[in-house]
């Protein structure tokens, strides 16, 4: 991978922690937050096409449980560039060995941390500080008409947030529990 890139493996297949490096000096620093060449095998032929940015105010706020339905499915690259949050991947495909698991990172500017995650997972976080910001990577665009969500408190998933949640949208809040017969995102 490189000097400035590196692909550390989840417990969830195609959910990586990429790990970057930086270089600091009495002007600053410099750090690679995209390199298509290093994160190929994530990408699996896909490209960037959409870049978002959010910004929370409160601490303990949490957005999602998102993801978009095939055809439309996408990988997403998360990264923190100010604040800290605690962001999560479930998976949701169908056959998975490790459908309905979880897994977070924490992301932050210090740890330069980004989180891949791969088509048929939901993403989603809470925030550890107040005025937090994420900068996303698609390769999909967004899709209005494709997109779904699962409550960031299922019991069926069961997602151990580290603080109470404090801001939660009405839209959010209002996804749908799994269903028992729920059996996964097929592509």
């Amino acid at each position: 991978m490189g000097k400035r890139m590196r692909s550390i493996a989840t417990p969830i297949p195609g959910v990586m922690r990429i790990e970057t490096s930086s270089h600091s000096d009495a002007r600053g620093a410099f750090a690679r937050l995209f390199c298509e060449e290093s994160l190929a095998a994530s990408l699996g032929g896909r490209r960037i096409v959409q870049i978002n940015h959010s910004r929370s105010v409160e601490r303990g706020t949490i957005r999602g449980m998102h993801f978009q339905h095939p055809p439309y499915a996408e990988v997403k690259f998360v990264r923190c560039l100010r604040g800290r949050v605690w962001d999560v991947a479930v998976d949701l495909r169908a056959g998975s060995p490790t459908f309905l698991r979880w897994h977070a990172e924490e992301l932050s500017p210090e740890n330069a941390h980004m989180l891949v995650i791969p088509e048929g997972c939901a993403h989603g976080f809470q925030t550890l500080e107040a005025d937090t910001e994420l900068l996303y990577l698609h390769t999909t665009p967004y899709t209005p008409g494709a997109e779904g969500g699962v409550r960031y408190d299922d019991p069926a998933i069961g997602i151990g947030w580290p603080l109470p949640a404090t801001n939660i949208s009405s839209r959010d809040a209002g996804h749908a529990w799994i269903a028992t017969d729920f059996t996964g995102l097929r592509p």
